[in-house]
């Protein structure tokens, strides 16, 4: 690959990215990408106030926001980069199960965060 073609590939992907990452100036995303940035978001204001905190989001498949569980796949190095998990459910009740158990975290001896959103 060229340099140019390289640079190409890069400049595309970040402005593709900019979406995610720029707290500042306007961002052009679909409201399904506008959820995938809230928990982004949330996790850079809580590292700015000083907070310990990780992200947690679940949900069933078959639920009507399709294409929301695809989009968070997409952005999944983003996410992980700033303490934030998807994990998809197998049903509705353990997707709800799973969010229900985060909120425990902070009674672990060996937690490494003060809270899951």
């Amino acid at each position: 690959m060229s340099a140019a073609v390289s640079d190409q590939t890069n400049s595309r992907k970040d402005v593709l990215t900019r979406k995610y990452t720029d707290d500042s100036g306007v961002a052009v995303m679909s409201g399904v990408q506008a959820l995938v940035r809230l928990p982004l978001v949330q996790m850079r204001l809580d590292r700015a106030a000083g907070r310990r905190t990780a992200g947690l989001i679940s949900g069933y498949e078959g639920s009507p926001l399709a294409g929301y569980d695809l989009e968070l796949g997409r952005a999944a190095r983003m996410l992980e980069e700033q303490h934030v998990v998807f994990q998809a459910g197998v049903n509705e009740e353990l997707a709800a199960t799973a969010i229900g158990g985060s909120q425990f975290v902070s009674s672990r001896p060996t937690a490494n965060v003060d809270g899951v959103v």
